[in-house]
């Protein structure tokens, strides 16, 4: 039978790993962050040592991997709260599997498999951290975003769109607002766009700035 320094001990690695997952999380402001994170990996954690220790008093032979089973499927729900969804560009994906991850982790340190929770816990961090450095300097993208001021009217969008297919920019995500002014009405329109290294960001303002309806267009600094 395990004791009870065991179990705490168990408890509090878990709460430790989770809270290291959890932390880089917060930091870049992500939906699941600290709490969130210690609190999926002790509870896994604890589902774990119920489900090893909690039965012993009924004399029954336990089966640990059901209980955890309904956890690694059931922490699905959670993970997909944290999945957001804005227009064509999904995010949260990453913050979803550290969640599922870190009960997976759980489950581990309360079964007492310490080396394979540890050893993942630093397979994540070192993916979380270190690979998202290395793959903003490997895979070069550049995001602008480009603010157009213009009078409302039918096929606007769509012509603004074809100036930036032109200079081979791909629009990641659109925000507009309306305002009225001398009883017409005006967008204020938000693009993010992904461009390529040598696009002339001049040459792409002149040509929206020449569109029909369009007041002004400017890079944001």
């Amino acid at each position: 039978m395990i004791t009870e320094v065991e179990i705490v001990l168990r408890l509090l690695i878990a709460a430790f790993i989770g809270g290291l997952v959890g932390l880089e999380r917060e930091l870049n402001n992500r939906p699941a962050g600290l709490r969130t994170h210690i609190i999926v990996t002790v509870g896994s954690a604890l589902i774990m040592l119920v489900s090893k220790y909690g039965f012993t008093d009924l004399n029954v032979d336990s089966d640990p991997a059901r209980l955890a089973a309904q956890v690694v499927s059931g922490i699905g729900f959670l993970g997909a709260g944290t999945i957001i969804m804005q227009g064509n560009i999904v995010h949260g994906l990453t913050t979803a599997a550290s969640l599922w991850t870190s009960a997976a982790i759980g489950l581990a340190i309360g079964a007492g498999y310490y080396l394979g929770g540890v050893a993942s816990a630093v397979i994540i961090m070192f993916t979380l951290i270190i690979l998202r450095f290395a793959e903003h300097s490997i895979f070069v993208r550049r995001y602008r975003v480009l603010h157009v001021i213009a009078a409302e009217r039918p096929g606007l969008i769509g012509e603004i769109g074809n100036a930036f297919s032109r200079h081979r920019i791909i629009i990641k995500h659109i925000s507009i607002k309306q305002k009225k002014a001398a009883d017409e009405i005006y967008l204020n329109i938000e693009f993010v766009l992904k461009i390529v290294k040598r696009t002339d960001t001049n040459a792409v303002i002149q040509e929206i700035y020449e569109i029909n309806d369009v007041q002004s267009s400017y890079w944001e600094d």
